[in-house]
């Protein structure tokens, strides 16, 4: 496959280019040749475009590295230091980095809360999290209720917080029923959730001022962890990846944030 039709396919999946002045992340072909003779044929999965993972994506033989996380954020002014290091990876490596921050998260079925609300078995789900004009969480409920200690249990048990337990800010009900997600840094949409009504929110990481908001507000928040709960995304375009006849590498690089 040619690398313009891997990056083509996967801008129209998820919708790329709505997010073009929503999103710091500079996403789709990050690095990479725009010509149409670069091909691919092994592609490489990662939350993070760091060194690590791209060496990974290096060593296992891949063409393009895929991230949630990656190296321009606003921009790119000045080639130094870590920036330096992992532009120098990846082209040492002859190998592209594409990378999907927001419209992955947004995506309904591809997406990272929409894999957190499989974990949960969400039904009834809308779009939750509002940025701009777009959504990058879901909301719903669930037919049999969770207490906190089912709530945790079952996220531990299907994320990858590599053995951290998944601290619960203990606010709200003791029936969770309505359950609202961002996933990564996403305390910012608890006022959105109070006012959707929602029992818990569910997210990766807090800020100190979360747990007098949440407490005031009556209800829980999960801090399951930023990478934990954004490994669905690329997990899922994995295998899209694969479904496409591509060989594919996933490196799991967990940070325990």
């Amino acid at each position: 496959m040619q690398l313009s039709t891997f990056v083509n396919r996967l801008d129209d999946d998820l919708r790329t280019a709505d997010f073009a002045d929503l999103d710091a992340s500079a996403n789709g072909l990050q690095v990479g040749p725009d010509g149409e003779k670069t091909t691919v044929g092994h592609a490489a999965f990662a939350v993070d475009a760091a060194l690590e993972t791209i060496a990974g994506a290096a060593d296992a033989g891949a063409d393009v590295l895929v991230t949630h996380h990656g190296i321009s954020w606003g921009g790119i002014e000045h080639v130094t230091g870590r920036t330096y290091d992992r532009l120098e990876a990846l082209i040492d490596n002859d190998l592209a980095l594409y990378v999907s921050h927001l419209p992955l998260d947004s995506h309904p079925e591809l997406g990272n809360a929409a894999g957190v609300a499989d974990v949960l078995e969400l039904g009834d789900r809308e779009p939750f999290g509002s940025y701009g004009p777009e959504h990058i969480g879901q909301r719903g409920r669930v037919d049999e209720p969770y207490t906190v200690t089912t709530l945790r249990e079952t996220l531990e048990q299907s994320l990858e917080t590599g053995g951290r337990p998944v601290p619960i800010l203990e606010f709200g009900p003791e029936r969770i029923e309505k359950i609202a997600i961002v996933t990564g840094s996403g305390v910012d949409w608890l006022d959105e959730a109070v006012d959707a009504g929602a029992d818990v929110l569910v997210t990766g990481e807090g800020k100190q001022q979360v747990y007098h908001d949440a407490r005031e507000a009556g209800i829980h928040v999960a801090l399951a962890g930023h990478y934990a709960t954004e490994t669905f995304g690329v997990r899922s375009l994995q295998a899209k990846a694969e479904s496409w006849g591509l060989e594919t590498t996933y490196l799991e690089v967990p940070t325990g944030l």
